[in-house]
C-alpha cells in the first residue's frame, strides 16, 4: 500500500537529529527521500553503540526509508550533481548554517535556476533578521534560551537542568515537516515554489510561553508569569508503600473521588480550596502535598487498580527498560523486529498514526553510507554529468 505522500521527491542536506527526525516522518508517509552526505557520512552515524563503523543505532533511528548518496560538494563536480537532482525535485531541505550554504553556491536563489519550482526548506537556530542569527545552536543551547532549565530549577532543588532527551530537535523537526507539508499544498495550489525558514529559537518559544506567559499576557500586565498547577513542586510522580505511580487530578469529580477513595468524602464540598479548578489552582502545590500523602499509604498494585476503576487518570512509571515490555505497546505492535541487511536483527518503532487507505510504513531500513549513489546519479543522467554551473 503506498504512503499518503508517494510521489513527493525530498533532497535532504541535513544532519545529526533535527533535520533527519523532520525527513523521516516525510519518509515513513512514504516520500522519496534522497540523503545526501559527504564521503565522512552524517556525523550521527559515527556517534553510541554500532555493530559496524558507520551504523549506530542513534543514525538507525532517524534515518530509515531514505536513500544515501555521498557527494563531496566542495567540488564543482559534487554541486553540480546536487543541483541535478534538485532540478528533479520537490523539496530541498537542510539545517547547515546558511553561511556554510552561501559559501557552497547553494542558497535559495542558486536552486530555483536549477528548478523555479523547488521548496527550498532552511533549519535554522535563530531567524537570520535577529542579532543572535549566526550564533551556534544546539539542542541545550535552545532550552537554555527557552528557560527550560530555569523551570526545572524552580520545581526542584534550584538547579537549571536540560531535559534529557533532545526535545526541541524532535518538536522543531516535526514543525518542519508540517512547514514543508503546508509548503508543497501552496504550491499545488499556486505553482510556485519559496523559501522557507523553521527556527529553532522561535518555534520553541510558544511551547514554553504559551502556559508560562500567563499574567504578562495582558498590557499592562494583570498578574504574574508562570501556571501554578505546572509549577507546583508537588507534582511528580508519587511514591507509594512499595514504588511509585503518576495521577492526575484536574476535574471536579477526580477530585472528589480521589478524597472518598482515601476515605474523606464530601472533602471538596467542606474546603474552599476545592470548590473550583480556580481555587484548586491557587493552591495546588498544598493540595498535590495531600494526595502525595494519602499515596503513600498503599502500594503501587493498589492505586492503579482503585483509581482505574474510579476513572481517575493514572498511569505506572515507566523505565527506559520497562517501557520495552510495556503490555499496550506490545499489544499494538509498536516495537518490531526488523532485518537490516548490514546490522542483523534491530528493534524498530512503528511510524506514527494508523490511516485507513495510506497506512505509513517502514520497507527500508536507514541506509549505509552512499548506499544509493550510483543508483540516483545513474537516474539524472546526462544532467548529473554536466559541466558544474558557475
Amino acid at each position: 500500500m503506498a504512503g499518503p505522500l508517494t510521489g513527493l521527491k525530498i533532497v535532504d542536506l541535513t544532519t545529526v537529529l533535527m533535520g533527519p527526525f523532520a525527513t523521516q516522518v516525510l519518509a515513513d508517509m512514504g516520500a522519496d527521500v534522497i540523503k545526501v552526505e559527504p564521503p565522512e557520512g552524517d556525523a550521527v552515524r559515527h556517534l553510541g553503540p554500532m555493530r559496524n563503523p558507520g551504523m549506530s543505532a542513534g543514525f538507525l533511528h532517524v534515518n530509515r526509508n531514505k536513500r544515501s548518496v555521498v557527494l563531496d560538494l566542495k567540488q564543482d563536480a559534487g554541486r553540480a550533481q546536487l543541483l541535478a537532482l534538485v532540478g528533479t525535485a520537490d523539496v530541498f531541505v537542510t539545517n547547515i548554517r546558511p553561511a556554510a550554504v552561501a559559501r557552497l553556491r547553494l542558497d535559495h536563489e542558486a536552486l530555483a535556476r536549477a528548478n523555479p519550482a523547488i521548496i527550498s526548506v532552511s533549519l535554522v537556530g535563530y531567524g537570520q533578521d535577529g542579532p543572535y542569527a549566526a550564533k551556534a545552536a544546539y539542542d541545550d543551547m535552545i532550552q537554555a534560551a527557552c528557560a527550560i532549565p530555569s523551570l526545572i530549577a524552580q520545581v526542584s532543588d534550584g538547579v537549571p537542568r536540560y531535559v534529557p532527551l533532545a526535545i526541541v530537535d524532535r518538536i522543531v523537526g516535526q514543525a518542519a515537516a508540517t512547514a514543508i507539508l503546508a509548503a508543497v499544498v501552496h504550491r499545488m495550489k499556486t505553482g510556485e515554489g519559496q523559501c522557507v525558514e523553521v527556527p529553532m529559537f522561535e518555534t520553541m518559544v510558544p511551547y514554553v510561553m504559551s502556559e508560562h506567559m500567563s499574567g504578562l499576557t495582558y498590557v499592562p500586565p494583570h498578574g504574574e508569569p508562570g501556571y501554578r498547577r505546572l509549577l507546583a513542586p508537588s507534582r511528580q510522580a508519587y511514591a507509594t508503600r512499595d514504588g511509585f505511580v503518576c495521577t492526575m487530578l484536574y476535574t471536579n469529580r477526580h477530585w472528589a473521588d480521589f478524597f472518598a477513595l482515601a476515605g474523606q468524602p464530601g472533602r471538596c464540598d467542606a474546603d474552599e480550596r476545592m470548590r473550583t479548578i480556580a481555587a484548586r489552582t491557587r493552591h495546588i502545590d498544598a493540595l498535590y502535598a495531600e494526595v502525595a500523602q494519602v499515596l503513600k499509604t498503599n502500594t503501587t498494585a493498589y492505586w492503579i487498580d482503585a483509581l482505574s476503576k474510579a476513572d481517575i487518570p493514572v498511569m505506572r512509571l515507566h523505565t527506559l527498560e520497562s517501557i520495552m515490555t510495556d503490555p499496550h505497546l506490545r499489544a499494538v505492535g509498536f516495537f518490531r523486529q526488523t532485518e537490516h541487511p548490514s546490522e542483523g536483527t534491530v528493534l524498530d518503532m512503528a511510524p506514527m498514526g494508523r490511516w485507513s487507505r495510506s497506512q505509513p510504513d517502514t520497507p527500508r531500513p536507514a541506509p549505509r553510507l552512499g548506499e544509493h549513489t550510483q543508483e540516483v546519479l545513474a537516474s539524472l543522467r546526462p544532467e548529473a554529468d554536466a559541466a558544474p554551473p558557475q
